[in-house]
């Protein structure tokens, strides 16, 4: 079984529904905060080969004609 909880004041609160003995043992693994994905949406690019890609895009997305035409 795996619990949840969270550090106050020096002691582990674990969410609500969850329940253990008086007495068990446990082991504490720190875990890391959930990522917001925003954060690294560098890892999520690609290369297109478009050089002007960010300059013509509605070009690309839309058949527009070009800015730099």
């Amino acid at each position: 079984m795996v619990c949840v909880g969270t550090v106050r004041n020096g002691r582990v609160e674990l969410e609500p529904g969850y329940e253990l003995p008086e007495g068990i043992r446990v082991r504490i693994e720190p875990v890391a905060a959930d990522a917001d994905p925003a954060d690294d949406l560098s890892s999520e690019a690609v290369s297109t080969g478009l050089p002007d890609l960010a300059t013509e895009h509605d070009h690309y997305i839309y058949s527009v004609p070009r800015r730099g035409a």
